[in-house]
C-alpha cells in the first residue's frame, strides 16, 4: 500500500502561517502578474474538493474594460443601497471602508456554479443541491490559498447584483453566480483583518455543540 507524504512541525507550521495570512484585500498595487500567473492559479482549482467530483466552478475572466465599467457601476448601485441600511456610528464606518479593488487590481474575474453539469453524474446532490455552490467556494478558497503562497492578494467583492453580474459577463441563465475576484499585488500586508482594525467586527471563536 502507498504511504502518503509526512509532514513535518516546520511544513506545519508554515501553514499555519498561511492561514493567518490570508487576507480579502481590497488595496492593490497596478503591478501586472507575471504572464500566466492568472491561468496557472486559476488551474489549481481543480484540485479542490467537488460533491460527487463534479468540478461546477466555471470562471470568467474580465479584461474588456467596457465590461469592468459596468461591473463597477453595478457596485457602486449596490454599496449606495448598502450604506442607506446603516445609520449613525455604523454608517460612518461603513462609509470608511473600502470595500473593493475593481480600479486597481490588475486581475479580475468572476466565478460562477453550473448546477446543470453533467460531471458526477449528480452523486452527493440529490438531496442537498446547493452542494454544488459550496463546492465553487472551496475551489475560491483554495485558489486563494494558492495566490497567497505566491505574495499574490485575492479580495472577495461582493456587493453586486448577481442578475447584473450574469447580464454584464453574459453567462448562461443556469449559472449561478458566486463572486467577483480581485487579484494583483497588495499594497501593504496585514495578519489582521481590515474589518478587525477598523472595528467593524472581531474574529471569534468557533461555535463547537456536543450532542
Amino acid at each position: 500500500m502507498t504511504s502518503g507524504p509526512e509532514f513535518l512541525d516546520g511544513f506545519r507550521a508554515e501553514l499555519l502561517n498561511l492561514f493567518l495570512w490570508r487576507r480579502d484585500v481590497r488595496r492593490f498595487k497596478p503591478t501586472p502578474l507575471p504572464e500566466g500567473a492568472l491561468e496557472r492559479l486559476l488551474g489549481l482549482a481543480s484540485i479542490a474538493p467537488s460533491v460527487g467530483l463534479s468540478q461546477p466552478w466555471r470562471f470568467v475572466v474580465v479584461q474588456s474594460p467596457e465590461r469592468r465599467d459596468a461591473v463597477r457601476a453595478s457596485f457602486e448601485q449596490c454599496n449606495a443601497q448598502a450604506l442607506a441600511s446603516f445609520s449613525g456610528e455604523r454608517a460612518s464606518l461603513y462609509a470608511r471602508l473600502k470595500l473593493a479593488g475593481l480600479t486597481e487590481a490588475p486581475c479580475q474575474f468572476a466565478v460562477f456554479a453550473d448546477r446543470t453539469t453533467e460531471q458526477g453524474h449528480g452523486l452527493g446532490r440529490l438531496t442537498m443541491p446547493a452542494t454544488i455552490e459550496y463546492s465553487a467556494v472551496m475551489a475560491v478558497h483554495t485558489l486563494w490559498l494558492a495566490a497567497r503562497a505566491e505574495g499574490i492578494g485575492m479580495g472577495w467583492v461582493s456587493i453586486l447584483d448577481p442578475l447584473q453580474m450574469t447580464r454584464i459577463l453574459e453567462a448562461p441563465p443556469e449559472w449561478t453566480f458566486i463572486g467577483y475576484f480581485c487579484v494583483g499585488y497588495p499594497t501593504e500586508e496585514q495578519c489582521t483583518p481590515v474589518l478587525e482594525q477598523e472595528g467593524w467586527e472581531f474574529r471569534r471563536p468557533s461555535t463547537i455543540i456536543t450532542r
